[in-house]
């Protein structure tokens, strides 16, 4: 137990801004057979990201007018709150990937571009279009809670999109992690933030990292229709083969910046079948 608290707060402190500093640091250690470990615990960051995010859309739904605009404000507002908390960190592997592979047809050159920090037109639109998407979305799902049923007095309306908002950070944090299982890692040994964690995942790492999934997932059925959760994920892994494939034929393999690509995608992809799915 004491093992997989360290691992978790290892993530912890690698993925997010919050402070792991002082004894706790000392304590939780360093190495890189630590961070490749912690990788199962990716899904558990998202445990917190989510939470925050679905703690943010609660707030302003309480706070704010009950008006048409009330759950796009809310959703832009949760999304901003989890750029913070994660540093933009996946959505900086999103702009990269945009570039890289939007900039150059040549394997080489598109590794090169991906290793650059400046942020290029391909990686612009990309994000400003993702971001777009997820609030887009977070709206959509926020304003359908918000109309009762007939004869029915409305509840809280922001319950569905806050679970939704939980779930969709808990599992598109799981599903790169097949990435890391099929294909190899292609960046910069020497250079990447992501090698000690991403050259590998063990079985036993598997297993940790889908039983955080599963876990949420079984919370979130008090809440969704199985069909919700079913279309959901479906549309999930469907976006996860869809870029496995794409990068093992322009990459051969993933770099860090693919795993944060993946992340992205499979989150909105997430969202998107919630929606459909009502």
């Amino acid at each position: 137990m004491m093992q997989f608290i360290r691992h978790y707060l290892l993530a912890v402190q690698f993925f997010t801004r919050i402070p792991i500093t002082g004894r706790l640091a000392e304590w939780v250690g360093y190495s890189p057979g630590m961070l490749r470990a912690s990788a199962a615990h990716f899904p558990g960051i998202g445990v917190v990201v989510g939470g925050a995010a679905a703690a943010m859309f609660a707030l302003l739904q309480l706070l704010l007018p009950d008006t048409t605009f009330t759950p796009l404000v809310a959703a832009a507002f949760s999304t901003a709150a989890t750029v913070w908390l994660t540093g933009g960190f996946h959505e900086d592997g999103l702009a990269d990937v945009a570039d890289g592979l939007g900039g150059s047809y040549d394997r080489e050159r598109a590794l090169e571009i991906m290793k650059d920090s400046r942020v290029g037109a391909f990686g612009a639109m990309a994000l400003v279009l993702a971001l777009l998407c997820k609030v887009a979305l977070l709206a959509l799902l926020g304003s359908v809670e918000a109309v009762p049923d007939a004869g029915e007095a409305s509840a809280f309306s922001g319950g569905y999109v806050c679970a939704a908002l939980w779930l969709g950070h808990i599992v598109s944090r799981g599903l790169p992690l097949v990435m890391i299982w099929r294909l190899p890692h292609v960046g910069d040994t020497a250079t990447s933030k992501s090698k000690p964690l991403a050259d590998q995942i063990s079985p036993g790492g598997l297993v940790i990292a889908f039983s955080w999934c599963f876990a949420a997932l079984a919370l979130a059925s008090l809440m969704f229709d199985a069909i919700n959760l079913v279309v959901g994920c479906g549309c999930a892994v469907l976006a996860l083969m869809g870029l496995l494939r794409f990068f093992r034929r322009r990459l051969q393999g993933f770099t860090g910046d693919c795993l944060g690509c993946t992340q992205q995608v499979c989150e909105i992809a997430f969202y998107l079948g919630l929606a459909v799915s009502l």
